[in-house]
């Protein structure tokens, strides 16, 4: 249940921060906080970090000494946040910014149970060739439950699913192709087909890429933090 994923604080060396990796600034320059991608460049503990100021349009962002941000970190499956302050912007060629050594993280862990309410429609596809359109009802970082009309899969068996997902910040389609194991496959009265029989199937992911991994981290952690009610 999400009420199990707590905010907890963790230490800085909890967050296993990479030079390069990609973290989510926050702005809160204007009323509604506008979300992008940034990435790592480095830190001296307990003065600053340096982060890449991201581009929109061709262009930084507007930043200043003195904003305020959020910074959002996914690592593993734990998902940690801080508030920092700007402290020095370095603008063309270099477009990097430092920031406040963060003084107080905190964080949850985003279990491979917690799965996010979804209708998204996909492909599945067996090994002999034989697919079918379905539909993922619900989705986390390690898997999916499928719905479909008809039987397609037993317990045991490695799938081919196939589907797209919106990206941020700006929505780009991105297309997941992975293969899943089938670890439950039952048969339950559906709501959504009049009452006709509908063939649900819990897979785990086995193939999936990690930068398609961390876009599925995103959307579980947005959903957390925009709308409860969508976490199984």
């Amino acid at each position: 249940m999400a009420s199990e994923n707590k905010l907890q604080e963790y230490a800085f060396e909890q967050m296993n921060l990479q030079v390069g990796g990609r973290i989510q600034l926050i702005t809160h320059r204007t009323l509604r906080p506008m979300q992008h991608f940034s990435t790592v460049i480095g830190w001296v503990r307990d003065e600053y970090m340096i982060v890449k100021i991201p581009m929109e349009n061709n262009g930084p962002i507007a930043i200043t000494e003195g904003d305020k941000l959020t910074v959002r970190v996914f690592s593993g499956v734990n998902v940690c946040s801080f508030s920092t302050v700007v402290q020095r912007v370095f603008l063309r060629p270099l477009m990097y910014a430092h920031v406040a050594f963060p003084s107080e993280i905190q964080g949850t862990s985003l279990r491979a149970a917690m799965r996010v309410k979804v209708e998204i429609p996909a492909k599945m596809s067996r090994d002999d060739g034989h697919h079918a359109s379905v539909f993922l009802v619900n989705l986390s970082v390690s898997g999916a439950l499928i719905e479909s009309a008809q039987p397609l899969s037993r317990e045991g068996e490695t799938v081919q699913l196939d589907f797209t997902l919106l990206a941020p910040p700006d929505d780009r389609q991105v297309r997941i192709n992975t293969s899943a194991l089938v670890r439950n496959a039952t048969v339950a009265q559906s709501q959504k087909m009049d009452g006709r029989e509908v063939f649900s199937y819990g897979v785990q992911f086995t193939g999936l890429d990690p930068a398609h991994f961390t876009l599925l981290q995103n959307l579980t952690y947005e959903a957390m933090l925009a709308d409860r009610q969508k976490i199984v």
